[in-house]
Order: C-alpha cells, then structure tokens, then sequence
C-alpha cells in the first residue's frame, strides 16, 4: 500500500496550491480579498536570473567537480538487452502492444497519423503514457535572491547518465510506487503536506512526435522552512542555470521545461503582433489543422519490422524501439528493465532571430505531432533530425534547415547539445542553436504561413498557457529565462 493517501494524490493533480498563501495573503477560510497577481514575482526571478558565479549552494566554477562526484558515488550501469530478457514487460499475443505486467508506467502500441485530410499519412510506435507526472523544482530565498534545488539525476537514457533534474521528476506510478520502491525525496512540497508557496503551476505537454496525449505539472514551490539538500542535491541561482546551460548534456530536458515557465521576461512595450493578435493566431493554427490519430495494434503498423532486439524500420531512419537494463543505487528502485525510444542521429533545434525596429523576435512554427492533443504547437523555426532527409528525394527537408546549418558563425548566438526525456528515450540529442539572420535580407519581413514573429516575452507570456508551446521550443525559452542568451 502507498504511503500517500487519497487526498494526498488528489492534492499531487488538482488545485493543492490554494491550500497555501503567500506571506502577507489572507488566510485560508478568510473572505477577504486578495490581489490576482504577484507583481513582484517576475523581478525575484530577473534578480535570480542575474545572480551568476556564485550562490547560497556553490559556484559555478566548483558545480563541475560536485556533478563529478555524484556520478562517481553510485554504480550507473545501462546495458542493451533483446526484448525477452525484459522483466515484467511483454508483448501482448494479440496486438503486440508492449507493455508492464503491473498495468502501469506506459505502453508502446501504434499509431495511425493523418494530417491535413490525407497530405501527410504514416504510422509508427508510441509511447502512451496516460498518467499526469510531477516537474517540480523547490525554491526557497537566500540572501534576497532565489535558488532552485537541483538535482543530480541518473537517467538510462542520458548520454553522461547523469545530469540536473528537477526537485522532483516522477511519474504518478513512481510516486505512488507502483515499483515497490523507495520513497520520492522532497514529495511532500508537492503534494501539501509540508507548506509550500506556487509560483509556477502549469500542465505541458512533452515530445508529441514519441508521446501519445502526454503531459506533466511543471511546477515551481517556494518554501520558507530550513531544507537541508541531501548530498545528490544542490541550491543554484537562475544565473547559474543559465551558465550551466551553456555546457553540453548538462541540464536535463525536464528541468528546461519547468524552467521555461517562470513568468521573468518582461513584456516589450511593442511587437509586430499584439498579444490579442497572436493568441487568435495560434487558436486559428489549431482550429485550421486537421490531426486524425488513430490506435494500431504494434504488431500491424505498416512499414514497421521486429527483431529481437528492436522494432524499427528496414530503412533505420527516424528511430527504434530498444530494451536495457539499467542499474542506480540511488533512484527508488535499484535495478531495473525498460523499453526505449532512440533516434537514429543527432537533432537540430534552432530559432531564427531578426530585428524589426530594434525589437528582437523569434521565428516560430505552428507545428503538428501526431502526440498533441490540441493539433499544434507553437515550435522552433527548425526542429528535425537532419539524416532523415538525406538520400531520399521523396522526404523534402524541413523549411529553413539549410538556413541554420549554412550560418556563419558570427550569427550563431547560443550553440550547444541537450537530450531530450532521458528516462523514455536513448542517446535522443539535439543541437540547439539561436541564430541570428538580417529579416530583410532572407525575405522573411512577412512569414510563410504556419510561421510567426514573435518576441521572447510574448513567448514568455504564451508559455504559460497550457498546451500552446512545445518542449522543445520551451528548451529554447530556458535560454532567455535564465540570461544565458541575450538578444
């Protein structure tokens, strides 16, 4: 039986923030009135965002030799295993749908995707995982300035095996600990019983691409009580992070996301759009794109074949199903087996930057995925593995992809490697890059349509409305956030 009761899980997924108020706020039960918004929460993340070098926790400079010795102080092992060495995973015999004995965590079926009333049609394997999981990161003030507890977090996926996550990053199955485990550390700022302060609450959705309807309470919790970090742990200021995002496969993609949402950026006083004119475009996107998903059985999705050891396509592009076993002595559960999506190479993730009277924008796309809920998301200008193009004349390749691959290196603005979900998918990095191109120049002064311009802070706004922005532009988004990149 779960340590958490009842309330506690409904507290983990629905409204558990109004069981606290801020300092100052009437108390729970009082009819008095109360503003609707913190104004002074944007400028405590902009002070965070400027701390750099150093914080209440450690520095910059010492976090390399600190990340060093978490990993070296418990055995990580992940090793490739064929699919009937799988404990507790099994094909069903009737579909070939993949998936846990116990009936939780996920399961790997197939997809049909039809977009735009049949111009695009394919089928693949996904990933459904229905259950809500937790991001959440803790905040607690030092000194006036916020600091975040980070964690060094094994992954199976992650290519360094070990890199920052969030406070927390759990499953509703792990959390309540479908895997017979250990407890979630600092769950309890989560999920109301211990006092905790929101500043972020919103549900996003994750990679819609492997992810079928998939999505997560991205958090952030203040605190005011003592919280001594347990060793795999550490305080970093905003300013940190972003420094940290400067470095490759070191901040993980769940701790991005969550990231992305702090409400920092300020609004610029004009932009080629106002904000009413870009909301209507981004519910125009989503009304004008028809998405039809439909369920396989694994064992019938077309173009798809099954080894021993992988289900992938006979061609290798786009990516396979895998199976590893994987070993940490510091995660809830010791040992364990697992399924895992993997590429077939390197992604490219990148926003075109341009000006328009001194303004700084960024060029996103309305992008459909098969795994969204809501048709599209708003996405970086460019977001594909670039070797699934190659050598086929019938894939065209993305739009603006040679325009980010062919920039010269002066306009190259932010330029380094992130994985993605290390827990779901295998060596899955990408390069993420902000590029910086003169508008007039590339004839972009007027977007193709699906495109838009719009600046860092109406992104920043649109990022905190559930299922408008996808992760991986929200990747992006951490860059700006933090002060790693300044345009």
């Amino acid at each position: 039986m779960s340590e958490l009761t009842e309330k506690a899980l409904m507290d983990a997924t629905v409204g558990w923030t109004q069981r606290t108020r801020p300092s100052g706020g009437s108390p729970i039960g009082s009819t008095g009135l109360r503003s609707r918004a913190d104004a002074a929460l944007p400028e405590r993340f902009r002070r965070s965002a400027a701390a750099v070098g150093s914080g209440a926790g450690m520095s910059t400079r010492d976090f390399s030799g600190w990340l060093a010795e978490r990993s070296a102080a418990h055995p990580f092992r992940v090793h490739r295993i064929p699919f009937d060495q799988l404990d507790g995973w099994s094909f069903a015999p009737a579909t070939g749908n993949l998936a846990h004995v116990s009936g939780r965590f996920f399961t790997v079926h197939g997809v049909r995707v039809r977009v735009a009333e049949g111009a695009h049609d394919w089928q693949q394997p996904i990933i459904n995982q229905p259950e809500v999981g937790i991001l959440g990161i803790l905040a607690k003030e030092f000194d006036g300035v916020l600091h975040f507890l980070m964690q060094a977090k094994m992954e199976p996926g992650n290519p360094r095996l070990v890199q920052l996550s969030p406070t927390v990053q759990a499953t509703r199955s792990n959390y309540t600990k479908a895997h017979g485990g250990g407890a979630v550390k600092y769950l309890d700022y989560f999920t109301g019983r211990r006092p905790a302060r929101a500043l972020v609450d919103i549900l996003q959705s994750e990679h819609g691409s492997w992810f079928l309807r998939k999505a997560n309470r991205n958090v952030i919790v203040e605190t005011r009580e003592d919280v001594p970090p347990d060793p795999d742990f550490c305080w970093l200021t905003l300013g940190q992070l972003g420094e940290l995002l400067l470095r490759d496969n070191v901040v993980n993609m769940d701790a991005r996301t969550v990231l992305a949402c702090a409400p920092n950026l300020p609004a610029e006083p004009e932009a080629l759009s106002s904000d009413t004119e870009l909301l209507s475009w981004v519910t125009t996107e989503k009304a004008r794109h028809q998405v039809r998903v439909e369920p396989l059985p694994l064992a019938e999705v077309d173009g798809w074949v099954r080894t021993g050891t992988a289900i992938r396509r006979p061609d290798n592009r786009f990516f396979q199903v895998v199976a590893v076993r994987a070993e940490a002595a510091n995660r809830e559960v010791a040992g364990w087996t697992q399924p895992l999506f993997e590429p077939g190479a390197t992604g490219v993730v990148a926003f075109l930057a341009g000006r328009f009277d001194g303004v700084p924008h960024l060029l996103v796309q309305a992008r459909a995925e098969g795994g969204f809920l809501e048709t599209v998301e708003l996405g970086p200008t460019v977001q594909c593995v670039p070797d699934n193009y190659r050598g086929d004349a019938a894939l065209a390749a993305p739009r603006f992809l040679d325009l980010v691959l062919n920039a010269p290196p002066h306009t190259i603005r932010y330029s380094a490697l992130h994985s993605e979900e290390g827990g779901r998918f295998l060596n899955a990095v990408s390069r993420y890059l902000v590029v910086d191109i003169d508008v007039d120049a590339a004839g972009l002064t007027t977007p193709p349509p699906g495109y838009s311009w719009v600046t860092p802070g109406q992104l920043n706004w649109l990022v905190r409305r559930s299922r408008h922005v996808n992760v991986q532009a929200r990747s992006l988004l951490t860059l700006f956030n933090s002060g790693a990149v300044k345009l």
